[in-house]
């Protein structure tokens, strides 16, 4: 079965594989990661307002990014932010962004709308009691989120959170459009430079394989340790 398979090209890859393409996919996944939380946050707490231009505003914003496809996204911001950046500033020649701030910044916008949605949830799950509790001791909204509502929507959402940031792992191979170096992307090179494509895509499916399913394994403990603690 493995006669014309060839171990030696995956050896002689890996310090480039993991050197550069994992290090490409793991820092975009954290940048995207912490500035999709916070940003979601953002706007799960915009669209929990009271304030009907507020809420609709980041509801709107919500839907379209969660109707849109992210390739699509990906290639808008790599192709158009040069130029709309330069249009705001007044320049007569498109900005440089670079492969990799355009996959950041196109990772934690689209993904900031899907933590959105579940920073939401975690917050209307706290019982509206302890909103008016923290109304009564005389702290306003922003206060009564942060101090009361938000530390507990964070624990009851951490597993959900983490599922969404495996998602986002698995995700970030779509910056191959664009011809960044991730972990895909460096494969994809030695295959078409080597003739190796099955080697070297059968070893990347194995690597995603590995990673996602330890993590899974790791939100499935804090599942089962967040519902003892309840």
């Amino acid at each position: 079965m493995f006669a014309g398979y060839d171990f030696d090209v995956i050896q002689r890859s890996l310090p480039y594989l993991f050197r550069d393409g994992m290090t490409f996919t793991v820092t975009l996944t954290l940048i995207a990661m912490s500035g999709g939380i916070v940003f979601g946050t953002l706007l799960a707490m915009m669209r929990l307002s009271s304030f009907t231009p507020l809420s609709a505003l980041s509801g709107g914003y919500v839907n379209l990014m969660r109707s849109v496809p992210l390739v699509l996204v990906i290639f808008w911001f790599f192709f158009l932010v040069p130029y709309i950046g330069a249009w705001a500033i007044g320049a007569n020649e498109p900005i440089r962004v670079g492969a990799f701030w355009s996959a950041a910044i196109t990772f934690t916008m689209f993904e900031a709308a899907y933590y959105c949605e579940i920073m939401r949830a975690g917050i209307q799950s706290i019982p509206r009691g302890q909103v008016w509790s923290g109304y009564a001791l005389g702290l306003d909204y922003w206060q009564t989120m942060g101090h009361i509502v938000l530390p507990q929507a964070f624990r009851n959402m951490v597993p959900v959170l983490l599922t969404q940031t495996i998602i986002l792992f698995q995700d970030t191979s779509l910056v191959y459009v664009i011809s960044a170096t991730d972990f895909l992307g460096a494969a994809s090179k030695i295959a078409n430079r080597d003739y190796r494509l099955v080697e070297m895509y059968t070893f990347v499916a194995v690597v995603y394989f590995i990673i996602s399913y330890a993590l899974s394994q790791v939100v499935r403990r804090l599942q089962d340790r967040i519902a003892v603690i309840r």
